[in-house]
């Protein structure tokens, strides 16, 4: 499905007064890893895009994410997986931030940061008026523990208590379409077991204001609940958007859907969407040198990952983008962008979807980095090694031929960064093939085969140095 069948943008450039002009966005930064190109501007008070939900109330189009928080002494580096303490005075002083600034969508999850950041958000939270926010969470009952009725709402009631309020404002059934079979694990955590039922009931009597679903993967899950529409009412979807993703997200793994297809239905029935993964996990910040320049050089005074956040901004039934802002920097250069959000124009939208198809001529790993397969029950580092590998291709650090005149710094670069990066017992080669992490996976990345193919690649490289040391 094409954009001119989607929405007329000309109307809706028109309808937010900027006409057919290209307008350009202030800089902003990875929600992982920080931009060297960020601002250092103040973001204004009181500029905030909003956007109208289905009863007419205004959210901020940009949603703080709470998947990845500050840890006490974290300087930038720290994994989720480590045994850090969340830094609750950070989180604070950056909830007071958005707020003041007009963020007023903040999302969580029981899964998020090993289950403590329903609790960091509910204590940054309750220091301000119920009125000024609206949070979101998500019923994660992921293991197969918690797929009794019992346990489910019992994880319901504990949100509640944990982020300290009466009630939720979005409510969503948390990875439809996770697993092997998506169909057969919708059926089993909210089917069978009457949880979707109870949570309608929660919508009813005003437990839960909004009610929708996050997706990830099996489109037949993803049909079958819009297909049911009528019956079940969605107020609004949450699903992975960006320029990648629109038209390339099937052709990178089999098993995923378009971003067009997905939001294309969803316009169809007019429920609202929630955007996640606007910059794919920061890969969309950290592009292969050589389109960071069209990007550059079309735009030099922002960042290149200002682009991804515009897009996903720019579809009109986009009710909020959200980003895991784990430092305020993130924070600052988000809100420069979206305070106001300048829509991208046709021939905008157009030059960045070129870069998209050719940034799908990369053989990139499509991790997001959100840490659903930790932990390995081996130790592997899966993101750290998928991240390493993804950073050295698109900076051509990837020595692919010892005919290469630039081989040797090519594989040099590999190796060292490898052994930096990720400790040598948790790296690809201790993987065992047991496939307990691949049905966790929102990409439905196979990572047993992706962490055999990289182990194997690390091992003719270290092959390769040897016999070029024993033949010197």
């Amino acid at each position: 499905m094409g954009k001119d069948k989607i929405f007329n943008r000309r109307t809706f450039l028109k309808a937010l007064g900027l006409g057919g002009a290209t307008a350009a966005a202030p800089a902003v930064v990875s929600c992982v890893t920080g931009d060297k190109q960020a601002s250092t501007q103040e973001p204004p008070v009181g500029k905030m895009t909003y956007r109208k939900n289905l009863k007419g109330e205004q959210v901020s189009i940009l949603g703080y994410g709470m998947m990845r928080l500050p840890t006490v002494g974290d300087q930038g580096s720290a994994r989720e997986e480590k045994d850090a303490e969340i830094d609750q005075e950070m989180v604070n002083k950056q909830i007071d931030y958005a707020i003041e600034h007009g963020v007023n969508y903040f999302d969580t999850s029981p899964a998020y940061c090993k289950g403590l950041s329903e609790r960091a958000l509910g204590i940054a939270l309750a220091r301000h008026k119920r009125s000024e926010f609206y949070v979101a969470t998500k019923l994660s009952n992921f293991a197969p523990e918690t797929w009794s009725y019992e346990a489910s709402v019992e994880m319901f009631n504990n949100s509640l208590k944990e982020l300290q309020v009466d009630y939720i404002d979005y409510m969503l059934l948390h990875g439809i379409g996770m697993g092997d079979d998506g169909m057969k694990c919708l059926d089993e955590r909210y089917l069978n077991n009457g949880v979707l039922d109870f949570l309608l009931e929660q919508r009813e009597n005003g437990k839960i204001r909004y009610l929708g679903f996050s997706y990830h993967g099996d489109i037949q899950a993803y049909d079958y609940l819009l297909e049911n529409h009528d019956k079940y009412k969605w107020d609004f979807v949450q699903i992975e958007l960006n320029y990648l993703d629109w038209k390339h997200a099937n052709e990178i793994n089999p098993r995923n859907t378009n971003a067009e297809y997905l939001y294309g239905e969803l316009v169809k029935r007019n429920i609202p969407a929630v955007i996640m993964e606007p910059l794919l996990g920061g890969r969309l910040s950290k592009l292969p040198d050589a389109l960071a320049r069209k990007l550059l050089e079309r735009d030099p005074e922002h960042s290149v990952a200002s682009w991804a956040f515009r897009y996903a901004g720019t579809w009109p039934n986009v009710l909020t983008v959200l980003s895991g802002m784990t430092y305020m920097e993130h924070l600052k250069d988000n809100l420069l962008t979206y305070c106001p959000l300048q829509p991208l124009d046709d021939e905008e939208m157009r030059f960045l979807e070129e870069i998209g198809n050719q940034l799908a001529e990369y053989n990139t790993v499509p991790c997001n980095d959100c840490k659903y397969c930790m932990p390995c029950p081996y130790g592997i580092d899966i993101p750290a090694v998928f991240t390493h590998y993804n950073k050295c291709l698109s900076e051509g650090n990837v020595p692919r031929s010892t005919a290469s005149p630039t081989f040797a710094q090519e594989r040099r670069a590999f190796l060292v960064g490898y052994d930096r990066s990720v400790p040598r017992l948790r790296q690809a080669d201790h993987c065992i093939g047991c496939n307990q992490c691949s049905s966790h996976c929102p990409q439905r990345i196979n990572i047993p085969r992706e962490m055999h193919r990289i182990a194997q690649y690390v091992d003719n490289l270290k092959q390769q140095k040897f016999n070029d040391e024993k033949e010197s």
